[in-house]
């Protein structure tokens, strides 16, 4: 069944688009991007401690990394807009080979800015694959969005494994450069989801979506609109303002890498592994209940965190924590895409993720200076205040009339 709003879209060799097909190997592509994440998470914060200039710098590198999805997230939905997603896709995959090089010469030649300058580039990748999301909804019938969105992030289940993987086996290969050798593989595995990228065919640009449909500030004005951004900007917003300093809080609680790259790899896999029904979950619940639901999870890990320092403490709130914002942003991603009529989709797309990404970047920047200056504890506590804008936003949503379906 077809969108009636939008004729039968091709790709630019003019064959239909098979939409299994590319949902497959948009998942599959998630599954090798997403280890691009995983690895600068997992070792950005502890190469920042050995590199930079003051401990409380130390996260800086992880800041920047948000910086460049934020930075790159309106770019790469223009260069959608205007040449289809597949060019976005593989300018993508470029930044994800030119982070690896960078980040194993700044590790090799011991220079903070120079990783600084890497992470940044992985930030503009990590940009574009989370739009693979939304590509996935583009080439199915509207009733299967959600699913087509939430079966592509499932492929991440397995970025939660490869990325961790990763950095284990070869942050030791290269002795007298710790990460060097991690951030070379991690080169090799975004050029091969390149190859796997370079198979999607999705619909090109339609003279409407050239033409740009209704303003955004009218977009952007809808209540329904408001929440979805509200809900996506909080629950990316703590994982990543929490994610980022838990290795090193790990490390300052006496526990070992190892143990913190275990943890970061369940964090992961709880993460994406949920998206193999939380599609299912919205079609029967709505997309509102699944956020809640994620926003309370988000708060129990919050609580676990707050009541003690051990290994077992960690782990249950990083998985925690991954299963709360994949409710809480898969469910506002299938929001937003309520809010937008089909020749609309790549420039509110990517205003709710630029939006999304930049407060992201406010609450990486701080993270860091809190766990320095006033410890674990303190950022946990600081999590609620956004918790509780996201549930007030939810609340005058279910009192306000639902707005019609887009399109």
């Amino acid at each position: 069944m077809s969108n009636p709003a939008l004729p039968a879209a091709t790709d630019s060799a003019g064959s239909a688009p098979s939409g299994t097909g590319n949902v497959l190997r948009l998942a599959v592509a998630q599954a090798l991007a997403g280890a691009n994440s995983v690895v600068v998470y997992a070792t950005g914060a502890v190469i920042g401690s050995q590199l930079a200039p003051d401990p409380a710098l130390a996260t800086l590198p992880v800041s920047i990394f948000v910086v460049g999805m934020a930075a790159c997230t309106l770019p790469a939905g223009r260069i959608a807009r205007r040449h289809g997603r597949r060019a976005a896709f593989l300018a993508g995959t470029g930044c994800g080979v030119l982070v690896g090089l960078l980040a194993s010469l700044a590790v090799v030649l011991g220079s903070f800015w120079l990783f600084c300058l890497a992470t940044f580039f992985g930030g503009a990748y990590a940009a574009v694959v989370l739009s693979f999301r939304f590509a996935a909804a583009d080439c199915v019938a509207p009733e299967r969005r959600p699913r087509a969105l939430s079966a592509v992030m499932a492929g991440g289940v397995f970025a939660g494994i490869i990325g961790p993987q990763l950095v284990s086996h070869t942050m030791a290969l290269w002795p007298a450069h710790l990460f060097a050798a991690t951030f070379l593989a991690q080169a090799a595995v975004a050029a091969l989801s390149a190859v796997v990228l370079a198979g999607v065919r999705l619909p090109g640009p339609t003279s409407a979506e050239l033409s740009g449909g209704r303003p955004l500030a009218t977009i952007a004005r809808q209540p329904r609109f408001v929440t979805a951004v509200v809900c996506g900007v909080v629950s990316y917003l703590l994982m990543n303002f929490l994610m980022t300093v838990a290795p090193l809080a790990m490390h300052l609680c006496g526990l070992t890498q190892d143990d913190a790259n275990l943890g970061l790899q369940w964090h992961v896999i709880a993460m994406y592994a949920p998206s193999f029904f939380t599609g299912r979950l919205i079609a029967r619940f709505g997309a509102r209940h699944v956020v809640a639901a994620g926003l309370a999870l988000t708060g129990a890990a919050a609580l676990v965190g707050l009541s003690g320092l051990d290994l077992a403490h960690f782990w249950v709130f990083l998985v925690l924590l991954g299963i709360g914002w994949n409710f809480g942003f898969v469910g506002a991603s299938a929001m937003v895409l309520e809010c937008h009529r089909p020749e609309e989709r790549t420039r509110v797309q990517s205003l709710n993720d630029f939006a999304v990404f930049g407060t992201m970047a406010v609450g990486s920047f701080s993270s860091g200076g809190l766990l320095a200056h006033y410890g674990w504890e303190v950022v946990l506590w600081v999590s609620f205040g956004p918790l509780a804008l996201a549930v007030a936003a939810l609340a005058l949503a279910a009192a306000a009339r639902p707005a019609p379906a887009a399109g």
